[in-house]
């Protein structure tokens, strides 16, 4: 396929992993990711990525620069600019965190998946 077509909430509520490349364009990806209670992306910087978050279900927390903070939920929007640090919590402790990003450029090698946290630090390391 060239590209992407469908329902992008379908395809995010549907997604249990961690991280899911869905696509990889030349100057765009577009990836889905689902947070356990409680877990977070990590502390991060892009130097030269913009990424876009949408909330499909649950609560966040975005922290940029390690000190503001903004709660965000289903159907919220966030938008990080490239060489901003920042890091996305899911809020709850009892349920899921599902959302869909898209990095411009892309991020992450085409096709990337990572079921946990552990799996993706893993690979990244």
């Amino acid at each position: 396929m060239t590209g992407f077509v469908g329902s992008i909430e379908k395809a995010t509520l549907k997604n249990n992993y961690f991280r899911k490349v869905l696509f990889t364009g030349k100057h765009s990806q577009l990836v889905v990711m689902c947070l356990q209670p409680s877990e977070d992306i990590g502390n991060e910087v892009h130097p030269t990525t913009d990424q876009f978050f949408r909330i499909e279900e649950g609560d966040a927390k975005f922290v940029f620069g390690g000190k503001e903070e903004h709660l965000v939920h289903d159907g919220d929007a966030v938008v990080v600019p490239a060489g901003t640090f920042h890091n996305v919590i899911n809020a709850s402790a009892t349920k899921l965190l599902m959302l869909y990003t898209i990095y411009t450029p892309p991020n992450h090698p085409d096709g990337t998946v990572h079921k946990t946290k552990a799996e993706a630090e893993a690979a990244e390391h």
